[in-house]
């Protein structure tokens, strides 16, 4: 049930305890960078003054505007002979982030990982396949060497390519698949057109899922599909990547390693802290990093701490599924919406396949969302589907206090992403 028993049974005052030491030492890490001597400075704190767990919130907040100011190497707390690998964002909205690592990094990254896979009983002698990028994304190398350090054989099948991904699936006998949940959704429909029963013609049983946020509808819809159980997951390259949080069997919260990471939820608009149980902003502290340790960085994803225990006996804090993120949130007449919200309603109807698309416009100065969702099936039954489209345009009203144009299109219609799927188009002008 434990991997590493040495940590995942820690108590919490254990917890803490360990917190506190690693996060003094990761402070002190941190004044090799001149950004954080500038921080401490310009904030009148000194090192030394971080003396506890309660000190955390003398600490300035890092950005990932931070992350892109330094670029490239600016945030290197270690001499760059000792760094063995680095990792960047696409960078295709401006200056990239990058994240380096010694070979220290990334063996506990490893270890995390691992620890992770086995939390959700993958143990050498299951095959792993890994449909997530390989390179400068995360996902891939954090994965694959994951899976490695715990003794599966693996299968670094990359993204894309539906019918070769299938096809390793049936011929290797993979028993476990990483895939983003709209991915996962793809590969059922091509498994479909190929005539693959996947509970008669595979061995698949256990689903990695992660990296854009799903609803608990869409999860179950997985699982019922693929004949598995879909354990949901955390990662950010800032952090190190894949094995931030992870589900354990239990499937109520993702489990945080707190020997890795200090958790705050602040309100992302006052950035204070919000009573415990809210939904804010995660901020997450690195304090087993060696090459570029972050202090309260904003993640930006939205969830929050679950209370009480849970029955696995592992006393980490769990995190609740991402409801979004910050930036990512929707404001439309004055509403605060998140694309998580609609996609809760629409898998709620089996007429429904798993893609959809939110589009936003304005005319005469008025917002307007469109949500076209894609059926399952072809149907001419004009009164059935017209039936259909006022019942979820109903339960998206309730849901998002706005009334939506609802579109059912035919399976195939919207286009389909070999990454993460984009669900939203903004495609309001700014009328002055």
């Amino acid at each position: 049930m434990y991997l590493h028993p040495e940590f995942e049974k820690l108590t919490r005052s254990e917890i803490e305890a360990l917190q506190t030491e690693r996060l003094k030492k990761t402070v002190r890490q941190c004044m090799n960078t001149e950004f954080y001597r500038r921080r401490f400075a310009e904030s009148h704190i000194a090192p030394d003054d971080i003396r506890s767990l309660s000190d955390l919130g003398r600490i300035p907040f890092t950005t990932k505007q931070d992350l892109r100011d330094s670029y490239p190497f600016g945030m290197s707390a270690v001499p760059l002979s000792r760094v063995v690998r680095l990792h960047s964002s696409s960078g295709t909205t401006g200056t990239p982030t990058v994240i380096l690592h010694t070979q220290r990094d990334l063996d506990e990254w490893a270890n995390a990982v691992a620890r992770c896979l086995y939390m959700v009983g993958l143990r050498p002698g299951d095959i792993f396949q890994n449909s997530s990028g390989y390179g400068m994304f995360t996902g891939g190398l954090g994965f694959q060497y994951g899976a490695e350090r715990l003794g599966m054989l693996t299968v670094p099948a990359a993204a894309g390519n539906t019918k070769r991904q299938i096809k390793f699936i049936t011929d290797f006998g993979t028993t476990a698949l990483h895939a983003i949940p709209s991915y996962a959704g793809r590969l059922y429909e091509v498994m479909e057109e190929m005539g693959i029963d996947p509970r008669r013609d595979t061995h698949l049983r256990t689903l990695i899922i992660g990296a854009e946020p799903h609803s608990e509808e869409q999860r179950r819809r997985i699982e019922q599909m693929l004949g598995v159980k879909a354990y949901n997951s955390f990662g950010m390259s800032e952090m190190c990547g894949p094995g931030v949080a992870f589900e354990c069997t239990e499937q109520n919260g993702l489990h945080i390693w707190e020997d890795y990471y200090i958790v705050e939820i602040v309100d992302p608009v006052t950035l204070e802290p919000v009573p415990e149980g809210e939904v804010g902003e995660l901020v997450l502290t690195t304090i087993n990093r060696e090459a570029m340790p972050l202090l309260r960085y904003r993640t930006r994803d939205l969830t929050r701490i679950l209370p009480g225990e849970c029955p696995c006996g592992r006393h980490h804090l769990r995190l609740d599924r991402m409801k979004g993120r910050s930036d990512d949130m929707i404001i439309l007449k004055g509403v605060n919406i998140f694309p998580i919200q609609i996609e809760t309603v629409l898998m709620q109807f089996a007429e429904l396949g798993n893609d959809y698309l939110i589009t936003l416009t304005n005319e005469e100065a008025n917002d307007l969302m469109t949500v076209e969702v894609e059926l399952k099936a072809f149907s001419d039954d004009y009164h059935r589907l017209q039936a259909l489209t006022k019942e979820i345009t109903r339960q998206l009203k309730d849901e998002i206090l706005i009334t939506p144009v609802v579109r059912l299109v035919s399976k195939g219609s919207l286009p389909k992403q070999e990454g993460k799927a984009v669900r939203v188009r903004d495609l309001r002008k700014t009328l002055i």
